[in-house]
């Protein structure tokens, strides 16, 4: 009896692994929002380059659209941006910056060295866009059609495979009609 006591632990942690594991290895490894299909939300906040103009969802007008979430304590922020630069470039549609829970000089720092890919980018210190798009951290990115709804979101770094993937289909839906 003794013997079997000492292998409950074994068992719970064995059966512990293997549902943490069924987790680890599902199909979807996106989180869902709840904003697919939806409106940008209203917001008022500063903009990064000038905390005296006033943002807000009017101010999202060049659509169709990206939003990126950025920062620049976020690494695989710093990844995806030679890919944003590359579509500022081509002028292939607008990007939009959020820059999430950052510090305004670092931010503007860093564009001014590395590049400014956004039309402008919201400073959003307290995070309150972000939470209101549902946002669980840097980066992330949202398609926002030609009529300002939300169509598609991307967790992670935005790159060329994954704009082929999931976001090159509505811009040429927006530009077929």
């Amino acid at each position: 009896m003794k013997r079997f006591l000492n292998l409950i632990p074994l068992v719970v942690f064995v059966i512990l692994v293997a549902v943490l594991y069924s987790f680890l290895t599902q199909e979807n490894e996106q989180l869902e929002s709840v904003l697919i299909d939806q409106s940008v939300p209203e917001f008022k906040l500063p903009a990064l380059e000038n905390p005296n103009n006033i943002l807000s969802k009017s101010s999202v007008n060049k659509l169709p659209a990206l939003i990126n979430v950025w920062a620049t304590w976020c690494i695989a922020c710093r990844i995806e941006h030679p890919f944003l630069m590359q579509l500022k470039n081509e002028s292939t549609l607008t990007v939009y910056g959020l820059n999430y829970k950052d510090d305004r000089k670092k931010a503007l720092d860093l564009l001014e060295i590395e590049g400014n890919p956004f039309e402008f980018s919201i400073f959003d210190q307290q995070g309150k866009l972000a939470i209101d798009l549902g946002v669980y951290g840097a980066p992330e990115t949202f398609y926002v059609d030609k009529e300002g709804i939300i169509r598609e979101r991307h967790v992670g770094a935005l790159t060329q495979k994954v704009w082929k993937e999931k976001f090159e289909k509505y811009l040429n839906e927006d530009n077929d009609v």
